[in-house]
């Protein structure tokens, strides 16, 4: 390659560091997913070559990147534990009795790495069953858990996705770009590494590719043949340095610290919620150091698994970059406290109640035995109110009275219908044909409190029951539990009343042995609507679920993708800005399923799953609120199962 060519790359390369160092808002996964498809290819090398008319120096802590070195050939690839997109740990020794390993290092946002997704689709399908196993490995600092999620869903990647955290498996390679491919043999030692093929680079894109180096290697590799080419240039964008993103200025608890706990992590880390130990104090912090790093640094904390998007939500918890690199600082250097006398104290909370002091706490009317062991049904309780007229309620929170054994809470109301003999109700009439449902408030874990923003409230009429729906998981002690929901009412009656329409598909049916199976479920809007929240909801082998609107004048707009479900935080994604639907809109939720023996979760792969209340059966629910803009009670929708 010529100076100027080179001059060229290099420009490109230092703007990519540049984006990589960015806001992660800025730079999500969708954004360049979108791009490489509306962009022409002659159009998108003129692009490219276009950045470099802005480049700059490479940096001192930029040209880091560089230094590091690949293992000579020949050399062992050490067993580094990964997680992927599912959090489920892999390891080369999963991979024992394959005849080679390819692990190629990819990013999200690098265009000249996303063009080579669907070569190695490709390799994959046809090396698979000749014992080959491929593997991603996104160590780029800047690209999330959800990110990566949502960027091997988008491009369809056939194989395991893995997250390198702290670019242990990075540095273990001595990788530098994306895309950057290392061929391992049976026994993990480097057999070829370089490029996946001659085709595109920053300066070129050939119709064809004249070289296809990794595809050539991997056939000399299994025909027991000597590689004739062992190494290539990788071309591509760098990989920064995890350490080296981390910010130059001191981190103390008081200038930093303090207030990213305080805003992301006092709601549940408090005495009394949730959360396993508090953080009320700098003491809390530094005691609590070393797992809140492991925590941070893992992106598991704290819980949130929404993809970003144009629609943004009330109730985020996620970490940004620049967050997340001050607590890893802060630790690093030995968790220094500044002076405490300035650091900000924890908000100030009305009660033990995080919505504040409660109108009522209303208690289930008698205390639940659960067992130590088995399966226990779901249960019920019916607790007879006496109000003497509508209530409305504008801020609810369930509590487990046993938080050890209790999966969940559902309170829902159960109100007579005119003329009805309500000496014989059951109590159960809470959900109506179309999916509507009477639902006051839940609990689960990863749950936020139920407060509506003014002018918003759910109605409790006159003469109604609460109904307490009880799902316990034992753990080895008998124990008894009584739980609670605590209300504060509305002064006055609100503008609109919140409803929820569960959105149930109960004819599910997921094959055993099934991968990625899908199904969906809709409900259309009779009228204008404003959407409140989503929530959808699955069980152990539930893998992803999005949300998709089709509007009456045929467009189609994404709500919410939840690119990895983790069954054990049920979180409810509030919008910031409720979003207005004409009539006739269809609301449709799609769950994603994993039947396989490689889901951890998986209590029996080689069942047929369908629906049912337990965690090893399934369900689809994709839990909406929202509310009708006109004052009219809407008494019917439809609800309908989305053709396939």
């Amino acid at each position: 390659m010529d100076t100027d060519t080179l001059a060229l790359v290099h420009s490109f390369e230092r703007d990519q560091l540049k984006q990589k160092t960015m806001s992660q808002n800025q730079y999500s996964s969708r954004k360049y997913s979108g791009m490489m498809k509306l962009i022409p290819p002659r159009l998108l090398i003129v692009a490219l070559t276009l950045l470099t008319v802005t480049g700059s120096l490479f940096t001192e802590r930029e040209l880091q990147a560089e230094e590091l070195t690949p293992p000579a050939i020949g050399a062992v690839v050490p067993d580094i534990p990964l997680v992927d997109i599912y959090r489920r740990e892999r390891q080369l020794s999963d991979s024992s009795g394959k005849k080679a390993i390819v692990l190629a290092v990819l990013g999200v946002d690098c265009p000249l790495a996303n063009l080579y997704i669907p070569r190695l689709n490709d390799l994959n399908d046809e090396y698979e069953s000749k014992g080959v196993q491929f593997a991603v490995i996104n160590s780029n600092p800047h690209d999330t858990m959800v990110q990566v999620a949502a960027h091997a869903l988008e491009t369809n990647m056939k194989f395991p996705v893995l997250k390198d955290f702290e670019q242990k498996a990075l540095k273990a390679l001595g990788a530098k770009r994306t895309p950057e491919v290392f061929l391992l043999d049976s026994e993990f030692r480097i057999r070829y590494h370089g490029r996946i093929d001659d085709q595109f680079t920053i300066s070129h894109r050939r119709p064809e590719p004249q070289r296809l180096d990794l595809k050539i290697a991997i056939d000399e590799l299994l025909a027991g043949k000597e590689i004739t080419v062992k190494e290539t240039h990788a071309h591509g964008c760098l990989v920064p340095l995890w350490e080296e993103q981390l910010p130059e200025e001191e981190i103390t608890y008081t200038s930093h610290v303090a207030e990213i706990f305080n805003t992301k992590c006092y709601q549940c880390h408090r005495e009394g919620q949730v959360g396993p130990f508090a953080l009320e104090s700098y003491e809390d912090a530094k005691t609590w150091a070393e797992p809140i790093y492991e925590a941070i640094v893992e992106q598991r904390m704290p819980p949130w698994h929404a993809e970003e998007s144009k629609h943004h939500f009330l109730n985020n918890r996620s970490l940004s970059q620049t967050e997340i690199q001050q607590v890893v600082k802060w630790v690093k250097a030995g968790m220094p406290a500044g002076n405490l006398a300035n650091a900000p104290a924890p908000p100030a909370m009305d009660s033990d109640w995080s919505i504040g002091t409660p109108d009522v706490v209303l208690e289930m009317p008698k205390e639940e035995e659960v067992p130590a062991t088995g399966v226990v049904p779901y249960r019920y309780q019916l607790l007879e109110l006496e109000f003497d007229e509508d209530v409305w309620v504008e801020a609810a929170e369930a509590r487990p009275g046993t938080p050890e054994v209790v999966h969940h809470i559902l309170a829902y109301v159960s109100t007579p219908k005119p003329g009805e003999d309500t000496s014989k109700r059951k109590g159960l009439d809470f959900f109506d044909r179309d999916g509507s449902v009477r639902l006051l408030v839940g609990w689960a874990p990863g749950d936020m409190p139920q407060i509506f923003q003014p002018g918003y409230a759910r109605k409790i009429p006159k003469g109604s029951r609460i109904v307490f729906e009880l799902h316990y998981t034992p753990d080895g002690v008998a124990r008894t539990d009584r739980s609670s929901i605590a209300l504060k009412f509305a002064k006055e009656p609100a503008q609109h009343e919140v409803r929820t329409n569960f959105m149930a598909n109960t004819r599910i049916e997921i094959p055993a042995g099934a991968f990625r199976h899908q199904d969906s479920k809709s409900f259309t809007f009779e009228k204008p609507a404003r959407l409140m929240s989503l929530m959808p909801h699955m069980h152990w082998r539930g893998l992803s679920a999005d949300y998709v609107l089709d509007y009456p004048d045929g467009r189609k707009e994404k709500l919410l993708t939840v690119p990895y479900y983790d069954f054990n935080w049920q979180s409810i994604y509030r919008f910031e800005n409720p979003l207005e639907v004409p009539a006739g809109t269809k609301l449709t939720v799609t769950g994603t399923w994993d039947n396989t023996s490689d889901n951890p979760n998986n209590p029996d792969p080689t069942e047929t799953v369908r629906w049912g209340q337990q965690t090893w059966e399934e369900m689809l629910a994709g839990w909406v609120d929202y509310i009708y803009l006109d004052t009219e009670t809407v008494q019917t929708s439809s609800l309908e199962n989305d053709a396939k």
